[in-house]
């Protein structure tokens, strides 16, 4: 794959990106919110490892890992205090 096809792939990224903040603010339920924005994170987990690829750069992929993880760990810790109102 070329650079075009890889920035292409970035442009794909950053619109759901997009889509998915709008889902966030639009969401009906909490559940919805909190899911969209775990998306939003996910899709900038992506968009770095992309940036990363593109410019030969190993150490945007070393913050990709450790955005993703600190985006599942948000995750869990929001949809647990969305339901019991607390967190431990």
């Amino acid at each position: 794959m070329n650079i075009d096809g890889h920035l292409i792939a970035a442009l794909l990224v950053l619109i759901g990106a997009i889509l998915s903040m709008i889902r966030a603010a639009a969401g009906p339920t909490s559940y919805d919110r909190v899911l969209a924005v775990n998306v939003f994170g996910t899709k900038a987990v992506m968009l770095l490892a992309i940036i990363g690829f593109i410019g030969d750069r190993s150490g945007f992929l070393d913050i990709a890992i450790l955005y993703g993880l600190v985006n599942f760990i948000a995750t869990v810790a929001l949809l647990r205090f969305v339901e019991t109102k607390r967190l431990t």
